[in-house]
């Protein structure tokens, strides 16, 4: 198991909290709580060492589409592949956006 914590610049602000996906189902967890400030706070404990430069790649690519909000992100991973970390990533920042 490796854990990863990063700190981003934020764009947005939300309000909230979300939960998407099931930890236990082979797949990842990401539970959000929204922040005021200027910064998303990242801790990720994942199955797959030596990870960090995927992680880092991934938020790169968020943060140029839609950019990021404040808050907080917790990531539970059991290997899923970029794509199914992206939507449930995604899923999360729509949900507390739409409440």
């Amino acid at each position: 198991m490796e854990h990863i914590t990063l700190s981003l610049p934020a764009n947005r602000l939300l309000s909230g909290r979300s939960l998407a996906g099931v930890v236990g189902s082979g797949d990842m967890e990401v539970l959000y709580t929204a922040t005021e400030g200027q910064t998303l706070n990242i801790d990720i404990t994942t199955s797959l060492d030596n990870s960090d430069a995927r992680w880092k790649a991934l938020f790169d690519r968020l943060t140029l589409i839609n950019g990021l909000p404040a808050g907080k992100l917790i990531i539970h991973d059991f290997g899923a592949t970029p794509g199914v970390a992206r939507i449930r990533i995604e899923q999360v920042f729509e949900e507390v956006s739409h409440a």
